[in-house]
């Protein structure tokens, strides 16, 4: 068995076009077992047509292109290239882009990390 999964999804830019609702999900693409993580495009003036939560899982959202904001419970916040939010399972959430806005998102249940970093890493 590989130690690794490669898999291709294409130019960013055109994820849009490639992936249904503009989301390419990488759990199923390459097997992942520790979390789903998914790299997303929204054309300007789209908005999230639903205000959405979790059960157990955190969401870390990283902002590659483009502008919006991001609506958290009752707090609406500007997003731009760099922008980097941790947003908690039960906080509501939603997403306008004022720009085309390209961000990946990682979840992971929230609490679980046991290592990461150097902590997690030998040198071979």
């Amino acid at each position: 068995m590989s130690e690794f999964v490669q898999k291709e999804i294409g130019n960013p830019a055109e994820i849009g076009k490639n992936f249904n609702n503009g989301k390419a999900f990488l759990h199923d693409l390459l097997g992942l077992s520790s979390c789903e993580i998914s790299v997303n495009f929204m054309p300007k003036g789209a908005k999230i047509p639903f205000c959405h939560r979790h059960k157990q899982n955190e969401e870390v959202y990283i902002f590659l292109s483009g502008e919006g904001t991001m609506t958290i419970d009752d707090t609406t916040t500007a997003v731009k290239p760099g922008s980097c939010l941790k947003v908690n399972p039960t906080a509501k959430r939603t997403m306008e882009a004022k720009t085309d806005l390209q961000y990946v998102c990682v979840q992971a249940k929230a609490g679980s990390l046991e290592q990461f970093g150097f902590g997690d890493g030998q040198i071979c």
